[in-house]
């Protein structure tokens, strides 16, 4: 009886409709940074992000992105070396809705939002002048995915990030969420990518 229960199961599989399927992400991607603490307006920004879109609305991300010469402001006067940048490596939830379904062409407008690590790195040409630092941040934002065939399409994204600032007496380096208060570093990064879909 348990094996011509297990055989019908299998065939209703086989026959029955095809169930809804999630899709895996993978979006390298190149952009600028923008606005917030940047000293000059359109900086290169590049990275990628790999990530999971359910069958709904839900998914989620992992996001990294890597900005060289931050503070560089091209002006004379400040001169950093090729070591000053920004990088972020992000967690994020994402919610947006499959237009067109999730196979062939379609779009999918979402917004997205998370926390990571943020690292900033400052010197100049001198070395006199050395920042390197570690802090919690957080992003939010929105974009829109568009899909020409059912494995490959294009993304555009606009990002928030800042910082979160360690407020403890004490000056150590344990991590203690009750001394997390919004930070004072921000920027806005634009990027493009292709978005590979399987």
């Amino acid at each position: 009886m348990l094996k011509k229960c297990a055989l019908v199961a299998a065939l209703l599989l086989v026959i029955g409709p095809a169930s809804a399927r999630a899709d895996w992400l993978f979006i390298p991607n190149i952009g600028t940074g923008f606005g917030g603490d940047l000293p000059k307006n359109d900086k290169l920004t590049y990275g990628a992000s790999i990530g999971w879109m359910g069958a709904g609305i839900l998914g989620w991300e992992a996001d990294l992105a890597y900005t060289p010469q931050f503070f560089e402001n091209g002006t004379d006067n400040v001169s950093f070396a090729d070591s000053d940048n920004v990088s972020t490596v992000m967690g994020n939830v994402i919610i947006g809705i499959p237009v067109g379904g999730q196979h062939g062409k379609g779009v999918r407008p979402y917004a997205a939002g998370g926390v990571g690590l943020m690292k900033t790195r400052v010197s100049d040409a001198t070395q006199l002048f050395n920042v390197d630092n570690n802090s919690f941040g957080y992003d939010v934002g929105a974009g829109v995915m568009g899909f020409m065939t059912d494995h490959i399409g294009l993304r555009g994204d606009v990002r928030y990030f800042r910082d979160f600032r360690n407020t403890s007496a004490s000056g150590d380096n344990n991590v203690d969420l009750s001394n997390l208060t919004v930070g004072n570093f921000d920027f806005w990064r634009g990027t493009i990518g292709l978005a590979f879909r399987w």
